[in-house]
């Protein structure tokens, strides 16, 4: 049977734990699950079904059960694992303070873009399917990526670090 990772927004430990989430997927009949970090991220084993379909369930589950609406968005392991075999970000050229991030799109993106685009020290520097290849260094201004990202994109999107992408496959 597939797994798949189920990646939640606007997660963090104040509104949602981990252990609740787990105990939440595990009884709509999502099996091996296990929670990655604290900010909405969990693996799980379920039959084939399509990523919308496993959105759906994944959001009707958590309004029922934690009674809290969290938009999520679903991909396979396997999708993730050659996301990080690609590579997407080596031709960039990454400054060393750079932080490579990716962002998940719910739907397929409509936005005519120029890439690699900058502002702030955040660059959107790919977009593939519905994925967002980006990089920021981090500054007092705080996440000015996500800015530059929901202004063109809109907010049916989620984001993750690489490293916490790396982290998820490893489930």
């Amino acid at each position: 049977m597939p797994r798949y990772a189920a990646l939640l927004r606007g997660v963090s430990p104040m509104n949602c734990k981990m252990a609740e989430l787990k105990k939440a997927l595990e009884g709509a009949g999502f099996t091996d699950v296990k929670t990655v970090l604290s900010s909405g991220n969990a693996v799980f084993t379920y039959r084939k079904a399509s990523e919308s379909t496993l959105e759906k369930k994944i959001e009707k589950v958590l309004k029922k059960e934690l009674g809290t609406e969290f938009s999520t968005i679903v991909r396979s392991l396997d999708d993730l694992q050659k996301l990080i075999d690609d590579d997407h970000f080596k031709k960039f050229k990454l400054k060393p303070k750079m932080k490579p991030i990716v962002t998940f799109l719910k739907n397929k993106p409509t936005a005519k873009l120029d890439l690699p685009m900058e502002k702030d020290k955040a660059r959107i520097l790919k977009l593939k399917d519905r994925v967002i290849y980006s990089a920021y260094t981090p500054s007092p201004k705080g996440a000015v990526f996500m800015v530059l990202i929901e202004k063109t994109f809109g907010k049916a999107v989620t984001t993750r670090s690489l490293e916490t992408i790396k982290k998820i496959v490893r489930q």
